[in-house]
């Protein structure tokens, strides 16, 4: 009867793993694939060239920002009902995107979809954490967990290109309907229950409101550069609002009694230190990641397949240097050195591409770039194993929820000012008269060269501040 018993609750585990895996998937799915289909968008609903990097913009800086806040709530309202509730609010934003007609419509839907991502996404590794309360048996959880992230990525840039090429691109997110659908209907039947604490143990919503409207205007005031000039009234008036709001969001933190964020775990150098890595190199990233996809499109004349494809080795490399020889080098030789090499091996990749000409051959001129790229299978299990052993105890659950939200920050910010440098400098060399095709070029080069840029940075933050730190002597 035991055997029988702790079969059905190892089973009932498994199809919970399985529902959150699915809800993580779907979600790291569509960070990537809108990247193949953006030309596709672009050319059917009118976006401007800097517009576009709405498309992705939107989505990011609504899930970074609500993080926090969905974490909290799921707290106070109980994890199994925020999970439910940001899933359903996913797919529903799934099919508004999938319908969409005008730029606007299509925006909003992405707001919306980060908006249920934030909210199931906030509460996964708490519920992870409860149900898998064996060590061996959570860190198998957390692995299978993991992995599914990385495979989101690759899958995304296959699938979007399957989907854009065969159909069109209203179907990639279509295809999040059934499956948003068959995870809540699975969720249900087999994730635990649980009330929360209630909201009488207050939510700092004046804190998420701040900081989720300063970050979306200040993505806004980069993305309108282009438009408008650096110097512009336009410019510096929305780029102080942006900061005040931000800087309303420290002070609120520092002066509420129930804060979202509390302040005291940046007085940890290594959780401070490997946050801001983190932003450096993630910026830098996934901006490669939207930045190389229009080059083999726009340049190269790729189709949405031949660009998801063309992009597959260094998904594969990322996520298998993750799953299988991350763990094993940082045993061996430590978190920051492991993350120095990957940092240096990046940096190494953009570098290359620094040059990349605008015939250019893709097994000589691209995959190259695609190998380096492993470095970032490198780079993120040691920044997170970092960002985590420099929290204390009592704040484990906050570091996560922090390192969550610089991760979407990190992509947002190095979507926005590199598209938008990008545009700029093309938009100069086609004023001058300069062949479409090469001032394309052009503007992805730079694109890649502040990316690099990015990368020296973090890697001399890592240098300065992700020190081990020395035990005191007695």
């Amino acid at each position: 009867m035991t055997n029988t018993l702790q079969q059905t609750s190892s089973r009932s585990r498994g199809l919970a793993l399985t529902a959150l895996s699915t809800a993580m998937l779907m979600t790291i799915l569509d960070g990537s694939i809108v990247t193949v289909a953006m030309p596709a968008i672009q050319a059917e609903l009118g976006f401007t060239a800097a517009g576009l990097s709405w498309t992705v913009n939107a989505y990011l800086i609504a899930f970074g920002g609500l993080l926090l806040l969905a974490g909290r709530l799921g707290d106070l309202l109980g994890r199994k009902s925020m999970f439910l509730a940001g899933v359903g609010v996913f797919t529903a934003a799934s099919l508004l995107a999938g319908l969409a007609g005008d730029p606007g419509t299509l925006i909003a839907a992405r707001f919306l979809q980060g908006v249920g991502s934030a909210m199931s996404s906030a509460v996964v590794l708490g519920i992870l954490v409860t149900m898998f309360t064996e060590p061996g048996e959570r860190a198998k959880a957390i692995g299978v967990f993991s992995f599914t992230g990385a495979a989101g990525a690759s899958i995304g840039q296959v699938l979007g290109g399957v989907l854009t090429d065969a159909l069109s691109w209203h179907w990639i997110f279509f295809i999040n309907l059934p499956i948003g659908l068959a995870t809540i209907a699975l969720a249900v039947r087999v994730l635990p229950g649980g009330r929360g604490a209630g909201l009488a143990a207050g939510a700092d919503v004046l804190g998420a409101t701040l900081v989720t409207s300063g970050l979306m205007l200040g993505i806004y005031t980069v993305v309108k550069i282009e438009e408008y000039g650096l110097s512009a009234a336009h410019t510096l008036g929305f780029g102080a609002l942006s900061l005040a709001l931000l800087a309303g969001f420290v002070v609120r933190q520092a002066t509420a009694k129930t804060p979202l964020m509390p302040l005291r775990i940046f007085r940890s150098r290594i959780v401070t230190g490997a946050n801001v890595v983190q932003i450096l190199t993630l910026a830098a990233m996934f901006a490669f990641q939207i930045t190389i996809a229009l080059y083999l499109q726009k340049v190269l004349d790729y189709g949405a397949l031949d660009t998801g494809l063309a992009m597959l080795p260094a998904a594969v490399a990322i996520g298998g240097v993750a799953l299988f020889v991350s763990a094993r080098l940082n045993t061996r030789f430590g978190e920051r050195t492991v993350l120095l090499a990957g940092l240096a091996l990046l940096i190494g990749a953009m570098s290359l591409l620094v040059n990349l000409p605008v015939d250019a051959d893709y097994v000589t001129d691209v995959l190259p770039v695609m190998v380096l790229i492993a470095g970032g299978g490198l780079v993120l299990p040691a920044l997170t194993a970092l960002g985590m052993s420099g929290a204390k105890a009592d704040d484990a659950g906050l570091a996560s929820g922090l390192f969550n939200t610089t991760q979407q920050i990190g992509m947002a910010l190095g979507v926005a000012a590199l598209s938008t440098l990008a545009a700029a400098r093309t938009g100069e060399a086609l004023a001058a008269g300069t062949d479409q095709a090469v001032a394309l070029t052009d503007g992805y080069r730079m694109a890649f060269g502040v990316a690099a840029g990015l990368l020296v940075a973090a890697f001399v933050v890592t240098v300065a501040m992700l020190k081990p730190v020395r035990p005191a002597r007695g």
